[in-house]
């Protein structure tokens, strides 16, 4: 067997290392400066992909959010986080705790709410999420709207990306250690 055997990492003064289980020869990041934004993904909803993990069930993301967006009211399989970088959000639950500029919200799997960015807004809103799981969205009188998660995601981006030939949308894919579209 003529396997090709990896060095050990070391540090400066020769101390062995653990092995690196997957490629370390450049860092997966993505400027966010660098991906096209993919408008109205939802009406007034738009965003940037920054990592698609279809395995793990895990979508970060980038939106832009106009004033007066909403989305149907929705229940997540897994934890949802959100940070809060410019504008005012909140959900119809709980109007009284709306995300403002340096907010990080922490939701639990399970979580059910309907979010929206208030009207009143003076600017756009902008916020990066980090979700794990599927959001299943829900109309009005509780039949199934629709599903949201990693791949329905991945699906959406490429199809507009194609359809409004925005070309490649870098985005750093899970497990696979790369970057996507570059």
């Amino acid at each position: 067997m003529n396997a090709r055997m990896l060095a050990q990492p070391t540090t400066s003064t020769g101390a062995p290392l653990p092995l690196p289980a997957l490629p370390q020869d450049k860092l997966l990041t993505v400027n966010i400066e660098q991906i096209p934004l993919i408008r109205d993904v939802f009406p007034g909803i738009h965003i940037k992909p920054l990592r698609l993990d279809l395995e793990r069930g895990e979508w970060v993301f980038m939106a832009i959010l106009e004033p007066g967006c909403s989305l149907p009211i929705h229940y997540h399989t897994g934890t949802a986080q959100v940070w809060t970088i410019q504008g005012c959000w909140a959900y119809r639950e709980y109007p009284e705790q709306r995300q403002t500029a340096g907010s990080y919200l922490y939701e639990p799997g399970g979580s059910v709410h309907t979010f929206y960015t208030p009207e009143d807004n003076t600017e756009d809103t902008i916020t990066i999420a980090w979700i794990e799981g599927a959001q299943v969205s829900f109309n009005e009188d509780g039949t199934f709207h629709s599903l949201n998660d990693a791949v329905s995601i991945r699906y959406a981006i490429e199809a507009l990306a194609a359809a409004r030939d925005i070309g490649p949308v870098p985005y750093i894919r899970g497990n696979g250690a790369d970057v996507a579209g570059s």
